[in-house]
């Protein structure tokens, strides 16, 4: 038994606010849909990338992802890796689904991909909250 670890807890939870200067915490965004897949061109796909965002919305900044929310137009309570479909989810660059890598006999009977949406939790774009790595293009 060793209950000073037990004091320590509450410490370490509390400390996700003294990491960041204030008002520098990732905001979620509305749920994004800008690409849809085409079923009838294997080489096709759903591509919710931030690039692909950004040339649909110019206006649409995140400086940094933070965090990232997947999911399946059709099925949004159902987590997408029981969708049986290869999907990459990523705060680096979106969603990606490719139709080339399905295989018949996931959620839907076809080799496609399921249309999905992205949220993405973005970090201010405001100097205080961007490190100095971290470069930001618009």
């Amino acid at each position: 038994r060793v209950p000073w670890l037990v004091a320590a807890v509450p410490a370490v939870s509390n400390c996700s606010s003294c990491c960041c200067p204030p008002g520098c915490e990732c905001i979620w965004t509305d749920w994004i849909d800008v690409s849809y897949p085409d079923s009838s061109d294997r080489n096709s796909g759903d591509y919710e990338t931030f690039e692909n965002i950004q040339q649909t919305d110019p206006t649409w900044v995140c400086a940094k992802a933070e965090n990232i929310s997947c999911r399946a137009e059709r099925f949004p309570d159902v987590p997408i890796a029981d969708l049986g479909q290869k999907v990459e989810c990523s705060v680096n660059t979106g969603l990606v689904c490719n139709n080339s890598d399905q295989v018949i006999g996931g959620t839907i009977p076809m080799p496609v991909c399921l249309n999905y949406e992205i949220s993405v939790c973005c970090i201010p774009d405001m100097p205080e909250c961007i490190a100095s790595t971290t470069t930001s293009t618009t």
